[in-house]
């Protein structure tokens, strides 16, 4: 859907995978301290990779509010309706056509859920890789700065996640996935030297065969629950 549609993708995901195999897959000289997630939802401080210019162009791993404030923003609430950005459109939005020239971020994970149905039959869905390892959405980022009685406050470093159309797996759930970054182009995806037009390329649909997906918890409906078993499975997986 949209930024601003009612029913969202990406809306929440997991990062459960420990601290030295979540280091070997994105090379981060930097991180805080961190927990197992397991429902991460909008607005909630969550690990994020980017790269400095200096020295050396390090990778680190830092906190940043899930849901992108552009620096232009009068407040914050933008952020809400601005936890994802139409791949299609980055160049076009002004929200995001700056970020998406010059910072790009990967937001590591390790599933995402997804709901299907309506009302009372709704149901959750855990998606992530077949061997269960983590992978990184293509992101973008922001800086604001509030000002309050007319004093600059501490800026805020935001995020959103890039989505695209949905690949066959998945088109049952929903018709947009996140974009889902190899891992032979992160480092493009972190250079912000490289100009948008080379990196469109990326932002397309995850292949098929690598993922899967099966029913979870209804408790994951709640941002408020974030324990290891909503993670379990409640039926069968499907795959392509």
């Amino acid at each position: 859907m949209g930024e601003r549609g009612k029913k969202r993708m990406c809306g929440r995901f997991k990062l459960s995978t420990p601290e030295a195999e979540l280091r070997a897959a994105l090379g981060f000289v930097e991180q805080p301290n961190l927990a197992p997630r397991y429902n991460i939802a909008p607005t909630q401080e969550v690990p994020v990779l980017r790269q400095r210019r200096q020295p050396k162009g390090e990778r680190t791993l830092q906190n940043l509010r899930w849901g992108l404030i552009p620096s232009w923003a009068k407040d914050a609430k933008i952020a809400a309706s601005l936890i994802n950005a139409r791949a299609e459109t980055l160049t076009e939005k002004p929200a995001f056509a700056a970020a998406f020239r010059k910072r790009r971020c990967l937001v590591p994970a390790d599933g995402f859920y997804e709901w299907a149905g309506e009302g009372e039959g709704r149901q959750a869905y855990l998606i992530s890789r077949r061997d269960g390892g983590v992978f990184a959405f293509a992101g973008l980022w922001e800086r604001w700065t509030p000002k309050v009685g007319g004093k600059e406050s501490p800026a805020i470093d935001s995020f959103t996640i890039v989505t695209t159309e949905a690949n066959s797996l998945l088109r049952p759930l929903h018709k947009r996935m996140p974009v889902i970054l190899p891992e032979t182009h992160y480092a493009d995806w972190l250079d912000p030297d490289a100009p948008p037009e080379d990196l469109k390329h990326l932002l397309v649909p995850a292949a098929d065969d690598l993922l899967r997906y099966y029913p979870v918890s209804k408790r994951v409906n709640s941002a408020r629950i974030d324990e290891p078993d909503l993670a379990d499975p409640t039926g069968p997986e499907t795959v392509s």
